[in-house]
């Protein structure tokens, strides 16, 4: 049997499967409950937060064999061939390639039919926003006034890219990104089920860098898990994707800190050595400087900040030898640097500058402080 890849096998079923979107799984439920499903829905969102997934469960759940439920039994005919893409009233079209106003037109003539066996018939539209002009405007009067046994279901990226007039006829739910920590308890979860060894800060590891994409940090595990056999590490996490190595993201934050341009600027050229990206290198850097103002202003920064405990630790530990206005002016330096590094030939350059001007920055003397330093001054002089 053909491997499955994470993200198949794990591909949510039941609305509860479908982790960050509560908001969204709650009303869609609460709809079905109460019988008031509407006929056209418009799910928007980044990639990989459950877009589709969702579309497929509503659309299971409303043909369940054992319902309408507002959970699909995903034992009954009808579950079992949605789950394979083979029921013939619930369709999936994907709009990058079927945008045409002949395309639309045929399927506004195919929604005339009754279900073949199911109690509607549910069109599923991927990436409804590659859709022309000329054919979103051919279909506004069937999505207005549907006949009774169809649903729209529509997905997007981009829904600035949707007629008004469509939005109009659509309840439209807003697929939030999907938290770390949320993302990092999903991946444990998976690894406990699957029997995989991994630490739990490798697997922060990967759940950070998804960016919020459930689906991303699936992909991401696949990857890591063919590194090799034993429990993987997180150098070993840091070695297959090719992430920055934390130490060294952390060796340059301290330089900065206690003020060692030499260490920092030595840190830099390591990050060039190792191949790593600067302009990605800047944008982990001024996260940092982000977790350390927050570590340095907020009593129990743990909730507000996704970083292992020795990390913050180690954080803490920077915070409390400088101050937050000191780690404002540095933060404020590198944004403002970041378009620069981005923009640059030698982005790589721009950041060893960069980094000097972040080592180069001194607390604030309080201007009470001076004025009292003044004051004992002028005392000691008339004396």
């Amino acid at each position: 049997m053909s491997y499955l890849a994470i993200a198949r096998k794990w591909r949510p079923q039941r609305f509860e499967d479908l982790v960050g979107q509560g908001h969204v799984t709650r009303t869609l439920q609460n709809a079905i409950r109460m019988g008031r499903v509407h006929h056209a829905f418009l799910f928007t969102g980044a990639r990989g937060v459950g877009k589709t997934s969702a579309a497929r469960i509503l659309a299971k759940a409303l043909q369940c064999e054992n319902g309408p439920a507002d959970n699909p039994c995903n034992e009954c005919g009808a579950c079992r061939e949605i789950t394979a893409g083979s029921h013939p009233d619930v369709v999936e079209i994907d709009a990058a390639s079927n945008n045409r106003v002949d395309d639309v037109r045929d399927l506004i003539e195919k929604v005339r039919y009754l279900p073949a066996r199911g109690r509607r018939r549910i069109y599923i539209v991927d990436e409804v926003h590659m859709v022309t002009t000329q054919a979103f405007n051919a279909l506004l009067k069937t999505l207005e006034e549907p006949p009774p046994h169809v649903v729209f279901i529509f997905a997007t990226t981009d829904p600035q890219k949707i007629l008004d007039t469509v939005l109009s006829r659509c309840q439209r739910f807003d697929f939030k990104m999907i938290p770390v920590r949320t993302i990092h308890e999903r991946l444990k979860e998976i690894c406990a089920t699957d029997g995989v060894r991994i630490t739990d800060g490798a697997l922060l590891l990967v759940a950070r860098e998804a960016g919020g994409s459930m689906r991303d940090a699936q992909s991401l595990l696949d990857q890591v898990l063919s590194f090799g056999e034993g429990e993987l590490t997180e150098e070993q996490v840091v070695q297959t994707l090719g992430f920055i190595d934390r130490t060294l993201l952390h060796d340059v934050i301290e330089a900065v800190v206690v003020g060692d341009p030499a260490r920092a600027l030595d840190g830099v050229r390591r990050v060039q050595e190792f191949g790593y990206d600067a302009r990605q290198f800047a944008k982990e850097l001024l996260e940092a400087l982000r977790h350390l103002m927050v570590i340095a202003l907020v009593p129990d920064a743990s909730r507000l900040v996704d970083l292992p405990a020795d990390e913050q630790q180690r954080l803490k530990a920077l915070a409390a030898g400088t101050t937050p206005e000191a780690i404002q002016r540095r933060f404020d330096l590198l944004a403002g640097a970041l378009d620069d590094i981005a923009r640059s030939e030698t982005p790589g350059m721009i950041l060893e500058v960069s980094v000097l001007r972040l080592a180069r920055v001194r607390p604030y003397v309080p201007v009470e402080a001076l004025v009292e330093r003044l004051v004992a001054l002028e005392r000691r002089l008339a004396s």
